[in-house]
């Protein structure tokens, strides 16, 4: 009952980030964007981005059914990828500013590749779940430096 537990309150965070990002929305500034012909359609992202924290939640479960709390580096790097997650949106569709969004995004992509190396570690289905998150911010960090690119 525990790990179950521990389970829905990792699943948790990382939906958190989720309900963070969730109050900054595209709006009308995001629409009028010049946008390169490859902008996936707005319906997309809800349903992957679903998916990827259901992912990134579990991952660090799984990492916590083998270690407990006691990867700190693993937990501490898990930590900042939420947050610079959740910050994403604050940047981008909240403040307007793509520059910043761009920073952000990088380091958050830095941050999933030690996370996912460092969950590997510990177990490889951990870092394993933690790979289709990086290649979306992979696209989302080009996305990102486009919009910004074509905006200026």
């Amino acid at each position: 009952m525990k790990s179950g537990i521990v389970l829905l309150l990792f699943i948790s965070a990382a939906f958190a980030a989720a309900a963070v990002g969730a109050l900054f929305a595209p709006g009308a500034w995001y629409v009028q964007l010049a946008k390169p012909v490859w902008n996936p359609p707005a319906w997309i992202f809800a349903p992957v981005w679903t998916l990827l924290y259901i992912s990134i939640g579990v991952s660090g479960w799984l990492v916590w059914r083998r270690t407990g709390l006691l990867a700190n580096a693993a937990f501490t790097a898990f930590t900042v990828q939420l947050l610079l997650n959740a910050t994403w949106s604050w940047l981008f569709f909240g403040l307007h500013r793509p520059a910043l969004a761009f920073a952000d995004i990088v380091l958050l992509w830095v941050s999933i590749l030690v996370t996912l190396l460092l969950f590997w570690r510990v177990t490889w289905l951990a870092g394993a779940m933690l790979i289709p998150y990086l290649a979306w911010v992979s696209f989302a960090t080009l996305l990102n430096w486009t919009l910004w690119r074509m905006n200026v």
